[in-house]
């Protein structure tokens, strides 16, 4: 089962780093993540979720290739392309993997302009090296799915 964690910031740049520390432990295989999205609420009020992959870009590249490969074999390689690209690129649009957005957009609106969120969708890891590694960051624990004690842990590595 994974376990949902969001992190408040006061700016934009400190959710962005401690995403791409993320990665990096990740590419250590310290940490899996199933999903892990910035959330920041611009000087007007608009919140914004900036997924760590575009499903919209990635459905339009595989649906591209394969209606061109359709397209060939019917003699219309560029009418394939384009009806492919277009019907994949409304399926990544509609396709939603991981966090819900509304969650995320519903917590996001309660950020202070200029401020930001990480949400990750932890599966597994190693949690004493993840912390180490975490500490300083200067968030705030917002929600977490994890036990009483572990969130106290998180948040004391997050004060640094």
């Amino acid at each position: 089962m994974a376990n949902l964690v969001a992190i408040t910031f006061d700016d934009e740049a400190t959710a962005f780093e401690m995403r791409a520390e993320l990665v990096k432990l990740q590419k250590e295989y310290l940490i899996v993540m199933e999903d892990v999205v910035v959330v920041t609420r611009d000087d007007k009020g608009k919140v914004k979720l900036h997924q760590a992959m575009n499903l919209t870009a990635a459905g339009a590249a595989s649906g591209g290739f394969w209606g061109l490969l359709l397209g060939m074999v019917f003699m219309s390689p560029l009418l394939g392309w384009a009806v492919g690209a277009g019907a994949g690129a409304l399926s990544g649009k509609l396709t939603d993997i991981g966090i819900d957005d509304n969650f995320m957009k519903e917590l996001g609106s309660s950020l202070e302009p200029g401020g930001s969120a990480l949400f990750v969708l932890v599966k597994e890891s190693t949690p004493d090296k993840v912390l180490e590694r975490l500490q300083g960051f200067k968030g705030k624990v917002l929600k977490t799915s994890l036990t009483h004690e572990e969130e106290e842990k998180l948040q004391e590595a997050l004060n640094g």
